[in-house]
Order: structure tokens, then sequence, then C-alpha cells
């Protein structure tokens, strides 16, 4: 039976088991921390959790008194601009670690049942392939025992830590990382986050729903640098708007903490006070101690493990696989490099990964998903394309809904009409983008789209619409 060893149980590993042992492979996974990985634990679940109570926060406050809503209040009339709808942060939390464990717990279990040994430990390769084809994994348990497991093939799927800045590092109380803000009890009055990334757009956005005071530094001279620059301008207009202090062109050069409020010092000397500091300015790979170059595995200068298509490293039989390898942090990414690996060393049929049919979501409100070539590639020529962006003001579902904010927006071949990219920004974005990513992953036409029925009244009509304008420019273009 071919023995397959997988460090690492986030979504490139556990996926990865998932498959090797309906394979019929014997497959054990080396995990320290709990199935499901930064991912589940600390990362995706958990922080998607903590926004679904903001996004509830954001829905009521920006709508209620549109829709109609009353809302019994008895603050005195002098008072009555107070906000009516508070959040208990406590408990919020406390939900959030509850449902990752039992997500971590669930994934466990799936692995097991499909027959995969799970091993809680910290592995390591044991050096370069023997003579036989076989490598070693060493794992150290908790307790400092070693255990050597001989393997025919090895997935490195370790994923990353939080970056941090030698003069703000983190003390888990008032100057924090993404993985810390869980044990907070009580709401920031005054939250100042650094990174405008799309970890920190999304605290940043979630906890002033919540109700904290937010500044949101930005290296970059706009939020979101790396997204749909339309998408990113809707996004700052719209923290600006409710009340964000979005501070853009301005380096984090330290965070120190004074007391009970923290101290952050912008490289142009300015001094921005506040009660927590949220630090979120990037992920380094999980590659130190692993034995991977002495192995044979090459890393890339940032530490992250070279891989081809399939996932194969430069090692034989090693396999490389998520955040580890640097190719898009997203779960779903992971979970297919995962996949592809075992698929490729065991004989199955594979389609090496094509980055150009991922779909990602930003997880602000708005929500903002985009799906293949992106408008920097249409604008740096690229790809050829033809564009139209249609705003959401004009769906008579987002009017029903008070929605005020977002777009959708489609990118086609001229000529075909094949859709080729797209962008959605509106609550839910991450549900909508599913259609655009068919399409996109199937080749179909502006012209299949338009054609397609969608529900009236429903936000998707407006994706239907964006392919009729296209369609019809295209065929006037051809007349």
């Amino acid at each position: 039976m071919t023995r397959i060893v997988i460090i690492g149980g986030g979504p490139g590993g556990y996926e990865a088991a998932l498959v090797g042992a309906q394979l019929g492979a014997e497959v054990t996974v080396v995990d320290c921390d709990g199935l499901g990985g930064a991912s589940v634990l600390t990362d995706c679940v958990p922080s998607k959790t903590l926004i679904a109570t903001a996004e509830v926060m954001t829905t009521f406050d920006s709508s209620y008194e549109e829709l109609g809503i009353v809302v019994a209040d008895d603050t005195p009339h002098i008072e009555q601009a107070a906000r009516v709808v508070g959040v208990d942060l406590g408990k919020v939390n406390r939900r959030v670690k509850r449902l990752a464990l039992a997500q971590s717990h669930d994934i466990t279990a799936s692995v097991t049942r499909a027959g995969a040994r799970v091993v809680r430990g910290r592995g390591k390769l044991g050096g370069p392939q023997g003579i036989d084809g076989t490598r070693d994994v060493i794992v150290t348990a908790a307790d400092g025992t070693e255990t050597i497991l001989t393997a025919d093939a090895v997935l490195i799927a370790t994923g990353g830590h939080p970056r941090e800045i030698p003069d703000a590092m983190p003390d888990g109380e008032r100057i924090l990382n993404w993985t810390q803000v869980y044990d907070l009890d009580e709401l920031p009055e005054e939250l100042i986050v650094v990174g405008s990334g799309v970890t920190g757009a999304e605290f940043a956005g979630a906890y002033q729903a919540l109700g904290s005071r937010v500044t949101l530094i930005s290296s970059r001279d706009r939020v979101l640098p790396g997204e749909d620059p339309d998408a990113a301008a809707v996004l700052e207009d719209v923290f600006r708007r409710r009340g964000m202090n979005v501070v853009g062109r301005s380096r984090a050069e330290s965070a120190k903490r004074v007391g009970d409020r923290v101290e952050v010092t912008l490289s142009d000397g300015r001094v921005i006070t506040g009660t927590h500091c949220l630090m979120a300015v990037g992920a380094i790979p999980n590659t130190k101690d692993m034995n991977l170059e002495e192995s044979g595995v090459r890393l890339k200068e940032s530490g992250h493990i070279w891989t081809d298509k399939v996932s194969r490293t430069s090692a034989p039989g090693v396999y490389a696989a998520g955040d580890v390898t640097g190719i898009f942090a997203l779960a779903s990414v992971a979970a297919m490099q995962g996949r592809i690996a075992m698929y490729h060393f065991l004989g199955d049929a594979v389609a090496p990964l094509n980055l150009k049919t991922v779909s990602s979501n930003v997880f602000t409100d708005p929500e903002i998903a985009t799906v293949g070539y992106t408008q920097a590639d249409v604008d740096s020529g690229k790809i050829d394309a033809r564009v139209v962006k249609l705003p959401l003001l004009r769906n008579a579902r987002a009017k029903m809904q008070g929605i005020r904010d977002g777009f959708v927006k489609l990118f086609c071949r001229p000529g075909t009409g094949i859709v080729v990219g797209g962008v959605v920004v509106s609550p839910r974005a991450s549900e909508l983008i599913h259609p655009i990513s068919i399409a996109v992953d199937n080749n179909l036409t502006v012209e299949q789209i338009a054609n397609a029925f969608t529900v009236y009244p429903s936000l998707s009509g407006s994706i239907a619409e964006v392919a009729r304008q296209l369609h019809t420019r295209k065929t006037a273009g051809e007349a």
C-alpha cells in the first residue's frame, strides 16, 4: 500500500487526506494544533463568524429607518441619537471559539472515517530521498519524544503565521494580531488597524459595525490595493461615510503600549492613539526548522515553497499546498492544491491548477467578490477585453432592501463574447459570484448568460443585465 504523510492539517492537508484515503493510500496526517489549521481555528471560520454578527449590526443600523422598522427604545429624548443596538463582545467571541472547535472536530471525524490516521506533533523532513525512493518524516510530540514515519510521498501544508514588526510586537491585550482578537471580552473603544489589505479591511469594517471607533492605517494610496480599483473606491467611501478614519499613504513604524492606551507612530512622525491596535501586516510561511532545503526542497526569497501547477516541489516525492506556497492565500486554493497533489502522485486523472478560474471574496460590508481576469489585466494590456459596470442602484431588489452601494462588472473577449472575469460588490457577493465563476470556468458567452432566466426581482438579475449590455455592444460593433 502506498504510504503518504501529510504535514499540516489545514484545508490543503485535510482535503488531501480525504482524497488519498479514498484512492486507497495509507495516509497519516501530522498536526499539532487541530485539523482545520489556521483557516478553521484562527482565521477564516472565526473572522467570518465575527463578521456575521457585524453584518447584522450594519444592516440594522443602515436600513431600519428607511425600511420603516420601529424600535422600542427607552433612551431619554435628548439622547435619542445614541446607538439603539449594542453587542456583547465576550459572548460573540465565545461563540466564535465554540464554532471553530466544532468545525475542527467535524473535520477530524471526517478524516478518520475516511481511513486516515491523525498523529499529534510537529513534523519535518528527515533528509534526502532514500535509495528505495522513500522519505522519512520526523514527528516531535508535545513531550519531546520523536517518531519517524516512512513515506512514499510527503505533502507539506503547514500554512503561515502573522507577520510581526519588531517595534510593534503584540502583547495579546492592547496590541494584537488577528489570532488574538478572539480573547477580548470587551469591545475596543478606539481601535487602530495597521494594514489595509484583506485582513485589515475585514476587521476594520467589522469592529466599526460592532461599535468601535476605528482608524485604518494604509501604506498605500487606497484600501485594498490588490483588489479591483472601482470596488476598493466603493468600500473606502462606505468606510469614511460610516465614520471610519482612513489614513492613507502612511506607514506605521512602531506601536507601543502607554498605560491603557496604545500609541502608533507613523513614518512621517505623526502619532495616532487608541485603546487597542490590531496589526494586520501580512503573513510568514511556516517553513522554518523543517529541514526543507537540506532535503532538496527549493524555497523562494520570501520563504515560501516553490511548486509547479500539480503541487510538486523541487524534491522528488515531496508536494506542497496552501499558504506555505504563497499562491493565493485562500482556503479553496489550498484545498485544490492538496487534492491535485494526491491525484497526481496516485496516478488519477488530474487537471493542473488554473488560477484564472479562482473566485475570491473580501468579507467587508459590502462584500467584494472577484473571479478571472481583472481590471488591472485589461488596463495593462495583458488581455484584450470589453468591460461593462452596472451600479446596483438600478436594481429593483436593491432598492427594496435599501442597498445603495455596489455594482456588477463583467469582462468579456471582443468578438467571441466569452466571459473572462467579473467583479461583484454587494451584500452576499460571495454567493452572487458563483454564476460568473461557472461562466469563466466553462468559457460561456455573454449571450448565454443574458439568455438564461433570472428571478425578478433579484440581485442576480444585474448579472444578466450586464451580460445583455455587453452582448448588445458586441452585436452593434459587428454590424
